[in-house]
């Protein structure tokens, strides 16, 4: 009985070495493999690709830092392999800020650049009544301001010397025929002359050979053009010392009857001439409202479209319209470029900014947010008003869309695009 027990240990004894023996087998044919896997990192030079080594260190060519090999930053970073390998054109891995698509309604406008000009239903010509000799003038520059009822220049002129000896000779002689008196007091004051100098004629029974010529109007003094006079300076004359260009009209020149002597302007009466591109044209009308910004100057005022021209201008097919604006207290100065934007009216819909959008003519895509990509997207885009603009189709207010859509676009997406190729 001792014996057979015995042998029982001697068995159960082996059992349990043979156990560990397989066991210690197992485990080391386990470590190599682990082992294969740790190794499986392979370090590779930038710029010497046929160098691979599986432990960081230099370059033997270069001795530059080895990097490790292309393909195993997929794991670290959480983007899967198939991610990177997708096609460009289609799918990108960017950082780029995403932001989502906004239901609104907001004034649309049109812009427009211009310029400050005189307004011409302002404009009062100053004509020579009669012919005669400029003997003083008063006015010496363009653009002089002048007052209503100021003396602007002396004049002789022989049919007025008659006219008014007729005058003389009629009420002296003949003081009963009150016709003929009230008759040739009529056509001294249609000549020009005022109701107080007619009465000094008669009153003294003296002729004025120089007669003084007051301005009906007020403003400022505008040149005017005198190729019918005769001995007409240069159009290159030299400027004064003030630095304003010297009247054409000058003392001792002849004029004609009805000629055109100067154009009176009122300075606090202006309009703004502005350019509408064609494909705005079908959104002005009267009355819109208008915000008006002088370019070099700090000021901006509001207005009113008040005139559209009929015509498309011939060099850049644009339609002028003008806005008219009150300059008594602005100080603005004619010739100052503006920007204006006209409000057009009010549109409701999907706005995103223009900058997730790329234009690529006849296709517009936008860049939609899709896990650690963004995707190329087809939409149909709308108005555009300043820097946003509507998406007609191809948009949710769910999605998430690339706010820098430029950044995203590379040549490849500018020929062609996912579902669009």
């Amino acid at each position: 009985m001792k014996k057979r027990m015995s042998n029982i240990k001697i068995l159960m004894a082996v059992l349990l070495f043979g156990m560990a023996l397989i066991t210690a087998c197992s485990d080391h044919k386990n470590k190599p493999a682990i082992t294969q896997v740790q190794n499986a990192v392979k370090y590779t030079c930038p710029m010497h690709s046929q160098i691979l080594e599986d432990h960081p260190g230099s370059c033997p060519i270069c001795g530059m830092t080895l990097v490790k090999k292309s393909g195993q930053a997929s794991k670290g970073a959480g983007i899967s392999l198939k991610t990177v390998l997708q096609s460009v054109n289609a799918s990108v891995i960017s950082t780029v800020e995403a932001i989502v698509p906004e239901q609104k309604t907001i004034p649309t406008t049109v812009s427009a650049n211009g310029y400050l000009d005189f307004d011409t239903r302002t404009f009062n010509n100053i004509a020579a009544r009669f012919s005669g000799r400029i003997e003083k003038l008063y006015i010496k520059y363009a653009f002089q301001e002048i007052h209503r009822g100021q003396r602007i220049f002396d004049i002789y002129s022989p049919e007025l010397v008659t006219a008014q000896q007729n005058l003389i000779f009629v009420s002296k002689n003949s003081p009963q025929e009150t016709g003929l008196i009230s008759a040739a007091k009529q056509k001294l004051l249609l000549l020009g002359m005022t109701n107080a100098q007619v009465a000094q004629v008669l009153k003294t029974g003296k002729s004025f050979y120089s007669l003084p010529v007051f301005s009906p109007y007020e403003g400022h003094v505008h040149d005017m053009p005198h190729s019918q006079m005769q001995g007409a300076p240069d159009t290159k004359m030299p400027t004064d010392v003030t630095g304003n260009q010297p009247l054409a009209v000058k003392e001792g020149i002849y004029v004609e009857r009805g000629q055109t002597l100067f154009n009176v302007v009122d300075p606090h009466h202006l309009w703004t001439i502005l350019k509408i591109q064609q494909a705005d044209v079908n959104n002005i009308r009267l009355g819109q409202p208008v915000t008006i910004a002088i370019a070099d100057a700090d000021m901006q005022m509001n207005g009113k479209i008040d005139f559209i021209e009929p015509i498309l201008q011939a060099g850049d097919r644009s339609v002028s319209v003008r806005v008219y604006l009150n300059n008594h207290q602005h100080g603005m100065k004619v010739g100052s470029l503006i920007k204006a934007e006209i409000i057009t009216g009010q549109t409701k819909g999907l706005w995103i900014p223009r900058s997730a959008l790329t234009d690529l003519g006849k296709t517009k895509i936008v860049w939609l947010k899709k896990g650690g990509t963004f995707e190329a997207r087809q939409v149909s885009a709308g108005l555009t008003n300043g820097n946003q603009i509507q998406i007609t189709k191809g948009l949710t207010i769910m999605d998430s869309l690339a706010s820098h859509a430029e950044y995203l676009t590379d040549s490849e997406s500018f020929i062609k695009t996912k579902g669009n190729e």
